[in-house]
């Protein structure tokens, strides 16, 4: 057995458990959450959000691309988001690689140079607020100036609040 199938074994006995429930398709906190696709955060448990509370987007890095800015701008413009939640994290793997590093790589496996950003970084707090500023720069958001930046300890599970 794979670990899909295992995974659509527990999504079945999930289901059978629990009652029908409706969710309005729009957020209930009307935020939106961007944040690093890393296992280790959970992001719902760290905040106290209940099911249905908040948009949470996630890549590698947390960070804004122009992917991000492209659902932050439905989240906003057609569901009702007013605040966007930016979580960056301590030990992140993208702090392990720069760009050119793993751009070389993927042309080297590939033949190709690839077309996306790679958006490695050091320092996590710089980061942060740089995509703040992507947030808070973009014509296609509403809501540009509701937005705060965070970063998540992994060992500790604290949250702690970037300046912009």
């Amino acid at each position: 057995m794979s670990v899909i199938d295992e995974l659509l074994a527990n999504n079945r006995a999930y289901a059978s458990s629990h009652d029908r429930l409706y969710l309005d398709i729009r957020p209930t906190l009307r935020l939106a959450i961007v944040t690093c696709m890393d296992a280790r955060i959970d992001v719902f448990a760290a905040l106290g959000l209940p099911q249905g509370a908040a948009h949470v987007l996630r890549n590698a890095g947390g960070v804004v691309t122009d992917d991000v800015v492209r659902s932050l701008a439905i989240s906003q413009r057609r569901l009702g988001t007013e605040e966007i939640l930016l979580i960056h994290h301590t030990d992140c793997g993208m702090q392990l690689i720069t760009d050119d590093g793993f751009r070389a790589e993927l042309q080297q496996a590939t033949g190709m140079a690839p077309s996306f950003a790679i958006e490695s970084f050091r320092d996590v707090d710089a980061d942060v607020r740089q995509s703040m500023a992507r947030v808070r720069n973009s014509p296609f958001l509403l809501h540009r100036d509701r937005v705060r930046g965070l970063v998540y300890d992994v060992n500790t599970r604290a949250l702690r609040e970037v300046e912009p």
